[in-house]
């Protein structure tokens, strides 16, 4: 997933809407070397929602000590996917630098709470 790639077919707003997106706080960050590309296993705190756990392809640009305690923006409500010995419970959002498979983390530039949501 990098690089030049067609614009998706357009959705409507419901469609849109429908996907939940929040803002949440790393509280625990690692490496998981059993991935296939260099990752981290984190555990995400979306405050009223809880706690979920994801994985992300970051170790290009953040250190999990970088990370940790630092905001992400994931969307919530998509199937868990098992990746490994990680079930990953949450998308978190960045970008893929161009040409590359880097990823740089969306993230809002005013402070947010956990579990505010995106829309």
């Amino acid at each position: 997933m990098s690089g030049e790639r067609a614009a998706s077919a357009e959705i409507d707003a419901a469609q849109f809407f429908a996907i939940d997106i929040r803002v949440g706080t790393v509280v625990s960050c690692e490496p998981f070397p059993e991935a296939r590309h260099p990752a981290y296993r984190m555990v995400i705190d979306f405050g009223p929602l809880g706690t979920r756990r994801s994985s992300g392809r970051l170790t290009d640009h953040y250190t999990a000590e970088q990370l940790t305690g630092s905001t992400v923006v994931a969307v919530m409500n998509l199937p868990a996917r098992q990746i490994g010995p990680v079930r990953s419970e949450v998308l978190v959002l960045g970008v893929y630098q161009e040409g590359s498979e880097r990823v740089v983390l969306l993230r809002p530039d005013q402070p947010c709470a956990p579990g505010d949501r995106i829309g």
